[in-house]
């Protein structure tokens, strides 16, 4: 098939066609003979969704989303004069029921949204191209075999049988924004401009590090001389016939520079071209590394090893650069994924239940070194696999869906889908009944043929006792989360990998939400909050309880008497608990490898899920596991009797002298007992010290022997490099609990021009204060919602936003605001 990006855009005739786009009730129209020139036909957008036209035009309300799935969307085009000859309609995907006829000649019925098509037309001049999405309700009513169980995720049972996302048809999850449209690009490409096609690149690393390279192509015609070679890395290799077209090189590339994930060294991306004596082409760019999967002593475990080294995965689930346009170009994508690289994410999850990204999702993830995990998009029903026409077209879509991302190494993971096994032991059927040939024989050898090199992962979760046990396998793991249990659960239940975990309704740094003058009473407020389907609780209720837990106070009455106070607890909760559990994830002795909050970012205003706002502003769990997720880090626990365990990290590919210091604090600023050691982390290591070490004697660090009222409340523990004496990271642990710090910290702030590296923030405290909130006008701070230590500077940049001139105040949690501004 034809690669579109292999292609010059300028001989796409589509490129600059406009499109015109009307709505009908269903079966209106049965073909082009039918259509009605005025029946209220607006502009459009492909590649685009028919919410995003109607949007433009003033008829749509993302707020309040008006069914689309119940109609029938037209999309209509001239070609251009120069449209004669051979040609090639190449479509990346349609979405779903879709018609199209070329001058009123049928050329195309697709029923699968994530389907590509390639369509070979002999075109004599101008000619109208007409496309109908036909209503997608009557199809979710036909016959299929009957489902062994039901699921409240999705608001149609009919959904199972038809290949669409789930997107906009989770009640309680995202806005009901139907996907209807050209969705993924639409080309005409003229025959003669096409050179190559079924390019294939496949890339691997060999343990001496040794690169190998495999390419696969068609040609359209034998080069000049009859020789062609493939070049990478200064490498070249012949490419000879194989037959049938084929032409086919391979070279091994001898020290090649390794691709890796940020968080662990550089990833390494290698341009592969193929040179034809008289001419170039570009083929694309790979990175080499090594896949393999550790499942520990037991056998239970899941953790990905790259290029020989165990990565621990941390990052979130992947929602969608916008709902409403479900946009696939790297310009979309950058600032979304930008984002997660800065907050130290070095994986992200496309969920069964969202839609898979276009190529340029996964040409990022190479550039910015972020592992993608790829679930397939099945979720939660019970699909039918006896049927014969539904398999071969999974298989046929699954071919397609590994081609988007080429030789990308950042495709880690590819999973068959999500929930299907929990979904279906969750109603209390057997194994035979919801794991079968989909997830076990029909995806994971279509992925095998497409992408060897990565990991395949029959569903998520899966593994264990129950496919929901979070204690072997892969986990979706809610305990200290949804099911409120304690923050030593995440030790407890013995995780090994946490495919999704931590939900919470994230209260946005924002002001203009819907219905923030009266939040959890508002009915605008409540509607942006995420909720299972048949439960008598939301996620903000989830999150008020671990308010509660971790001050000892009633959200109510916060929310009753002070609202702001009522957002910045839960803002400063959600904070927490996500260090808390990473700092148990990430210890040296944890049986958890890697862990993806659900989810990155909100699909709509409000308080959701995403650590991300709908507007790409970061909210407090950003800001905490940009804390929690560095590269180089310290983390504590509280081991009770056995006293604080001091947990050191160094995931890069260098050595680090470090020093380590502890200091126990009586309200906040005075020192009872300290101490310090300096030693060097190897390239990724971890290590564990007890407190005591640092000390050099005995100290009841944690509070658990209370030999009497309590010394200190508070216990900061700082990395430093031992040259400069810079902060590298810092914790902090509160043996009496959050609620029992000492108020009344008095906040010195200092505002700094840096000039062409923007501005900073110098802070300094009198004693500990905690969840330090910095809330500018108009710049974003590096850090945020972070606990200060007294006897330091901690200096925070505002990141450049333009011309914008900062302003604002800082405020740490049930403290006075203190402001600062350049004015």
């Amino acid at each position: 098939m034809l690669d579109l990006r292999l292609l010059d855009p300028h001989h796409d005739l589509l490129a600059e066609a406009v499109w015109e786009m009307c709505v009908t009730e269903a079966s209106a129209w049965s073909g082009p003979q039918a259509c009605n020139d005025t029946a209220g036909w607006i502009a459009a957008t492909v590649p685009g969704t028919a919410a995003a036209a109607l949007a433009e035009a003033g008829r749509f309300d993302p707020a309040a989303p008006q069914p689309l799935h119940d109609r029938d969307v037209w999309y209509r085009t001239r070609l251009a004069p120069r449209a004669s000859g051979a040609h090639r309609l190449v479509s990346g995907g349609l979405a779903t029921i879709c018609e199209a006829w070329l001058d009123g000649a049928p050329i195309l019925i697709s029923d699968d949204m994530f389907a590509t098509h390639e369509i070979a037309l002999d075109l004599d001049g101008p000619a109208e191209l007409l496309l109908c999405f036909r209503a997608l309700t009557p199809h979710l009513a036909r016959k299929g075999p009957r489902a062994r169980w039901r699921t409240q995720l999705a608001d149609h049972a009919g959904l199972r049988l038809v290949r669409t996302t789930l997107l906009g048809r989770m009640p309680g999850w995202c806005p009901s924004i139907h996907a209807v449209g050209t969705w993924r690009p639409l080309a005409l490409v003229p025959e003669t401009v096409v050179e190559v096609e079924d390019v294939r690149l496949d890339s691997a690393l060999e343990e001496d590090g040794t690169g190998r390279l495999t390419v696969s192509l068609r040609l359209a015609e034998r080069p000049a001389g009859g020789q062609a070679e493939i070049v990478c890395a200064g490498w070249r290799a012949p490419l000879d016939p194989a037959g049938d077209g084929v032409w086919r090189a391979e070279m091994l590339l001898p020290g090649i520079e390794a691709w890796w994930p940020h968080t662990h060294g550089t990833p390494h991306l290698h341009e592969v071209t193929l040179d034809l004596g008289d001419r170039t082409l570009a083929l694309g760019r790979t990175g080499f590394r090594r896949l393999t999967v550790d499942r520990g002593p037991d056998g239970d475990g899941f953790g990905l090893l790259v290029n020989g080294v165990p990565v621990f995965c941390r990052g979130a689930v992947w929602t969608n650069a916008d709902l409403l346009r479900l946009p696939c170009d790297a310009d979309d994508y950058r600032p979304w994924l930008a984002l997660a690289r800065e907050a130290g994410m070095n994986m992200l999850r496309i969920g069964g239940t969202m839609a898979p990204e276009g190529p340029a999702f996964f040409d990022l993830c190479d550039e910015l070194g972020l592992l993608v995990w790829q679930d397939l998009p099945f979720a939660n029903f019970d699909y039918p696999v006896k049927d014969e026409g539904f398999v071969e077209a999974v298989a046929r879509e699954t071919r397609d869906l590994m081609g988007l991302a080429g030789a990308a190494p950042s495709l880690a993971v590819v999973c068959g889908g999500s929930e299907m096994y929990q979904q279906g032991a969750m109603t209390g059927v057997g194994e035979d009944r919801w794991r079968g040939p989909l997830t076990t024989e029909i995806l994971p050898a279509t992925v095998a043929e497409v992408r060897p090199d990565a990991v395949y992962v029959e569903n998520s979760p899966s593994g264990g006792a129950l496919p929901f046990s979070p204690n072997a396998g892969i986990a979706h793991y809610y305990g200290v989360g949804a099911y409120r249990r304690p923050l030593e659960d995440a030790r407890r239940a013995n995780v090994r990998f946490a495919a999704e975990c931590l939900a919470f309704s994230n209260v946005p740094e924002a002001d203009d939400l819907p219905g923030a003058a009266a939040p959890g009473h508002d009915p605008a407020w409540k509607g942006g909050v995420p909720r299972d389907r048949g439960v008598g609780w939301d996620f903000e209720d989830v999150r008020d309880h671990y308010v509660q837990v971790l001050y000892g106070v009633d959200p109510r009455d916060l929310r009753y008497g002070d609202p702001q106070a009522y957002l910045d607890h839960g803002r400063a909760a959600v904070a927490e608990v996500m260090d808390a559990t990473f700092a148990e994830w990430r210890r040296p002795g944890s049986s958890c490898r890697g862990a993806l909050v659900w989810t990155f970012q909100d699909l709509a205003p409000g308080a959701g899920w995403g650590v991300v706002d709908h507007a790409g502003r970061p909210k407090s769990a950003w800001y905490a596991l940009k804390r929690a997720f560095r590269p180089l880090k310290v983390s504590v626990t509280d081991e009770g009797t056995n006293g604080l365990a001091l947990h050191l990290a160094n995931d890069t590919g260098e050595a680090r002298p470090v020093r380590v210091e502890i200091a126990c604090l009586r309200e906040g600023r005075l020192a009872v007992a300290s101490g310090a050691t300096d030693l060097t982390l190897a390239a990724h290591d971890a290590r564990t010290l007890a407190a005591t070490d640092l000390i050099g004697a005995f100290f009841d660090v944690t509070h658990a022997y209370r030999f009497g009222p309590p010394s200190h409340d508070t216990v900061h523990v700082r990395l430093a490099d031992p040259d400069t004496d810079a902060t590298l990271d810092e914790a902090f642990h509160f043996p009496l609990g959050r609620g029992r710090i000492a108020p009344g910290a008095a906040l010195s702030v200092q505002l700094r021009d840096l000039g062409d590296a923007g501005f900073a923030l110098d802070l300094e405290t009198d004693r500990v204060a905690q969840s330090v909130a910095i809330r500018d006008d108009a710049l974003r701070p590096e850090d945020n919602w972070f606990h200060l230590a007294p006897g330091r500077v901690k200096t925070v940049r505002l990141l450049p936003a333009g011309d914008a001139t900062p302003g604002g105040h800082v405020v740490a949690l049930g403290g006075t605001p203190v402001f600062y501004s350049a004015a």
